[in-house]
């Protein structure tokens, strides 16, 4: 059989890789088997490795051998082909060191075999290094095909232990690699850490205390590469998203984002990020736990300055700056902060929110102020402290009393009165503030707002229908147990928001008779 097939006529063999390789569904142990059985392991290899100039077999054999490797019965094999995994991680073909990588996941995922250690079989073959040369040298595919086995491999005691090697001088210790590497070599690093940093707080452990993190801020301090630097911000914040990254995160970072945000001679698009990755960090309520609120407030008060320094031309920075102040806002003690602060934060958030000169800078505040309002917090946490609130009133009336309208019911209304995507955040405005009695009282006073938010008809969208819903039920839930429900001239909005609260956030049409359809006789 493998002369027939791996020496004279590879065509059968193509044709038939091709139909277990595209085969619909899942492959079971059976097929697999029986497709072996017919074509042999060392007849697939030894084709891949001699016959790759015959049209199409490369690939059909690639991705057979995927699908072969990632059942039960083909993971089995893998340990009697270990020589081929390291010839296949080394291969000049960037599609078979693919291969190779997913193979090695495929074994440590699936090796069950009590008889022999699969890390044992990673070590005698010396595999990990050569995972780490894809890593740095293959093309984008190879690398997080690697970036996966690594990570597969660190799920094993024994293979946090090769990845983390005692001895910081180790050849293979990600830093002594990084620094010998080229700067995409050395982001392809980061992003290992970043990604085996994800996989629990014991590795997270592990990597802050082998001071690897250190290598992610270093790059980020480097502005010789803004490319680069900007990577690494990437990075970052996908560290921010990491559950159990907050109380490492908190030690260091805060003050490396308040440097960058306060550092004018960065690129703004370097700023902006450093500013969405702090909203993103300080949005966490945990992270007030680890975090020294000095520096919290340091980020805060950075971002704050430069909003000041901003005119209306900076449009880019200027809208990061206030979603990430938003983002900031939508926890309780972020919410605190941007309102206490002296002169508050928060300022630039509401005078953006009814500004009408920038358009994407006010649909970016009345966002941001949704989330300080509380629009996005459990119904017991949307009140703050009493300072935090009388802050909030107040520069919502200071806004007010500085525009045409005069009133925050007038600013409110002007809001809903604009195009879907101002009223979407109007409506996120008004769900959060109306859980305030002098906000309530600003609703309730002024009719055409009751009657857009309990008009099923005012919203064509689903996403639209659902945000005015939700802002009629804020504004029942608030009036119902009010001291308002007894005013006589304030008697028709209950009825009104009790029927738009049954009716649901959809339009539908009302129950009509069935009335008789009178149709003159046809005439020949």
């Amino acid at each position: 059989m493998d002369e027939e097939f791996s020496v004279d006529d590879p065509t059968q063999l193509l044709h038939s890789a091709s139909e277990f390789a595209h085969h619909p569904g899942v492959q079971n142990d059976a097929t697999t088997k029986d497709f072996l059985d017919r074509f042999p392991l060392p007849v697939i290899i030894s084709a891949l490795q001699t016959k790759a100039d015959v049209p199409g077999l490369a690939n059909t054999l690639v991705d057979c051998l995927e699908r072969v490797f990632k059942t039960k019965y083909g993971g089995s094999l893998i340990p009697q082909y270990m020589p081929f995994l390291q010839v296949g991680l080394k291969a000049d073909s960037q599609m078979v060191r693919c291969l190779a990588c997913k193979t090695v996941s495929s074994f440590l995922e699936n090796f069950d075999d009590k008889s022999i250690s699969a890390i044992q079989l990673i070590i005698d073959y010396d595999l990990y290094p050569l995972l780490l040369d894809c890593l740095i040298y293959g093309n984008e595919q190879v690398a997080t095909a690697a970036i996966d086995a690594i990570k597969n491999l660190a799920q094993f005691p024994e293979g946090m232990g090769i990845i983390f090697p005692a001895n910081i001088n180790e050849v293979t210790h990600l830093g002594n690699l990084a620094s010998r590497c080229s700067s995409l070599g050395r982001v392809r690093i980061l992003s290992l850490i970043v990604k085996l940093f994800s996989i629990s707080g014991s590795v997270a452990s592990v990597i802050y205390n082998s001071n690897l993190l250190s290598l992610l801020e270093t790059e980020i301090r480097n502005s010789n590469d803004t490319l680069v630097t900007l990577s690494a911000l990437e990075l970052l914040y996908e560290l921010t998203e990491i559950r159990h990254g907050t109380e490492f995160l908190s030690r260091t970072t805060l003050q490396l984002l308040h440097s960058i945000i306060s550092n004018s001679s960065m690129e703004g698009i370097l700023r902006s990020r450093a500013m969405m990755i702090s909203g993103r960090l300080l949005s966490k309520e945990n992270i007030y736990m680890f975090a020294d609120e000095l520096r919290a407030k340091g980020v805060i008060s950075a971002i704050d300055v430069r909003l000041g320094l901003l005119d209306s031309q900076d449009t880019d920075e200027c809208e990061s700056a206030l979603e990430a102040l938003g983002q900031i806002g939508s926890s309780i003690q972020g919410a605190v902060l941007l309102l206490s602060s002296f002169p508050p934060a928060a300022r630039h958030i509401v005078h953006a929110a009814f500004d009408w000169q920038g358009r994407g800078k006010q649909l970016a505040a009345l966002h941001a102020l949704g989330n300080v309002a509380g629009e996005n917090r459990p119904e017991d946490s949307v009140i703050l402290s009493s300072d935090a609130e009388e802050s909030l009133r107040r520069l919502i009336y200071e806004a007010a009393s500085e525009s045409s309208k005069l009133t925050p019911s007038g600013l409110f209304l002007s809001v809903l009165q604009q195009a879907a995507e101002f009223r979407l955040a109007g409506y996120r405005v008004i769900t959060g503030l109306v859980a305030r009695t002098w906000c309530l009282m600003e609703i309730c006073s002024k009719q055409e707002i009751i009657n857009m938010v309990t008009d099923p008809a005012t919203e064509t969208t689903k996403i639209g229908m659902e945000a005015r819903y939700k802002c009629c039920k804020a504004i029942h839930r608030a009036f119902m147990p009010s001291k308002l429900v007894s005013d006589p001239a304030l008697s028709g909005i209950a009825g009104k928001l009790q029927e738009a609260v049954q009716r649901g956030p959809y339009l539908t049409r009302k129950h009509t008779e069935a009335a008789p359809v009178v149709m003159t006789a046809e005439r020949f």
